[in-house]
């Protein structure tokens, strides 16, 4: 009984002492982040309009190192639209692998509202507030994608495709600077 209580004891105490540990190995420092995005929204739905368009806007976000090699982190987003899309925006947190290089492979998840048009998106003059039909949809959003630092600046390269609630495509690309 008496080593039962003691492994036990130990067990407890090693539970304990990792987080701590892990804690103390990682660096500090939250890494702060804007950039300026460009990519083109699929909606994929039979419509007699333009269903997709391209889009641009900005990121901003936070990433904080949880290990050597592990980030988490937060970012909001807002893009104009071209076509079916007048606007999107949403909120999305991310986890990633920072490689040795500098770079970074992740895997996001949020929310994302977006504000259709509807005339574009019907191929015809629709006034949506006069008849009552939403112009706003929101789901889930999921993505992955890559940052690659560029040279030694602050200036980072980013790569990604995302889809709401599997229901459209959305290959992305922004110029992220860190600081």
């Amino acid at each position: 009984m008496r080593i039962m209580s003691a492994l036990g004891c130990a067990l407890v105490a090693l539970i304990a002492a990792a987080p701590a540990t892990a804690q103390e190995s990682a660096p500090a420092s939250a890494q702060f982040h804007v950039g300026a995005s460009a990519g083109y929204e699929d909606l994929t739905v039979d419509a007699p309009g333009s269903d997709g368009g391209a889009i641009f806007g900005g990121v901003v976000g936070v990433d904080v190192p949880v290990s050597d090699n592990l980030v988490a982190g937060v970012e909001g987003n807002f893009h104009v639209g071209t076509s079916a899309i007048d606007y999107d925006y949403g909120i999305a947190a991310r986890i990633g692998y920072r490689f040795p290089s500098g770079g970074i492979a992740y895997v996001r998840g949020g929310y994302q509202w977006v504000n259709l048009d509807i005339s574009k998106l019907a191929g015809a003059d629709i006034d949506d507030d006069a008849i009552g039909i939403s112009d706003t949809v929101d789901d889930y959003l999921v993505g992955v994608g890559g940052e690659f630092p560029l040279s030694n600046t602050r200036l980072r390269l980013r790569v990604g495709i995302d889809t709401i609630s599997f229901d459209s495509v959305r290959p992305n690309a922004a110029l992220i600077l860190g600081f």
